[in-house]
């Protein structure tokens, strides 16, 4: 352990599970106090308690990232909790894929405010708070470099077939990336984003031959990937394979440590070489 982060404060949507997860351990082994998010319960509790089990500080903040009133939630947990704020990771999401002509209205908003709308009320919530930390630390004469970590897709740099909301929520993510790197630069605030490629997670993985669904919110969103079709995808990765969640999680902390203060508005593809689908 390096304890690069060390006293910082992390906010982690959609933690609980997956890539979430891996990136609320990776901060947290590092040094960073976490808020933990989770729609449910249950897995944000297991992974506030596998973080305090292993020396570190955490607290879950349940919920739906597209609640209108979470953002001030999950801002504020943060600041009643610790006083502070260093770092956002916007990570929650899933997929709910369909050809144009057969998605749904529901299907389109569905994932533009779980992947845009969402992070934009998180970072709008934020500002404040990390405006008045940068006008402090300006005033006592130390300069901390705080982080935003968004996560995109390379559906989101190339497209992909079957999801035109997913998509192009993903590419709105990079627009608000760079915009926000402009805006909050005079706050000493690196705004940053990585898009995955393939990354094995419990969406793609379960079941696929199954049937299988995940509850998200209510609705049984149909999860998996046909194992053939995993398999033709793995091939076309110069790798050879999907990536991990702990492989994800290493590259939002790459934006996340102080070797990384002068990187800002960046889009980082974490694919194993993929640069298309």
């Amino acid at each position: 352990m390096s304890n690069k982060l060390e006293g910082k404060v992390a906010l982690v949507t959609g933690s609980g599970r997956g890539i979430g997860r891996a990136i609320a351990l990776k901060l947290a082994s590092e040094g960073a106090r976490v808020v933990v998010n989770d729609l449910d319960p249950g897995p944000a509790a297991e992974v506030v308690e596998a973080i305090r089990d292993a020396g570190g500080d955490a607290v879950a903040c349940i919920g739906s990232v597209t609640a209108p009133d979470f953002a001030e939630r999950f801002v504020g947990t943060a600041v009643e909790t610790y006083r502070a704020l260093d770092i956002i990771v916007n990570n929650a999401g899933y997929t709910w894929d369909s050809v144009v002509q057969k998605m749904t209205d529901e299907q389109w908003y569905a994932m533009i405010d779980v992947h845009l709308t969402a992070p934009f009320r998180i970072l709008r919530a934020a500002q404040p708070v990390i405006r008045d930390q940068a006008r402090a630390d300006a005033e006592a004469g130390r300069r901390i470099v705080r982080k935003v970590v968004n996560i995109s897709s390379v559906a989101g740099l190339f497209g992909n077939a079957g999801q035109t909301n997913y998509s192009a929520a993903k590419a709105g993510i990079t627009g608000m990336t760079m915009t926000l790197a402009k805006e909050w630069g005079r706050m000493n605030t690196t705004v940053n984003c990585v898009a995955y490629g393939f990354i094995k997670t419990r969406l793609t993985e379960a079941a696929a031959g199954a049937n299988a669904t995940a509850n998200i919110e209510g609705r049984e969103i149909k999860v998996g990937v046909n194992p053939d079709l995993l398999a033709m995808m793995e091939r076309s990765i110069p790798l050879g394979r999907g990536g991990t969640p702990e492989e994800a999680a290493n590259a939002v902390y790459l934006f996340c440590i102080p070797e990384s203060d002068y990187v800002s508005g960046q889009t980082l593809i974490c694919s194993g070489g993929l640069t298309g689908i």
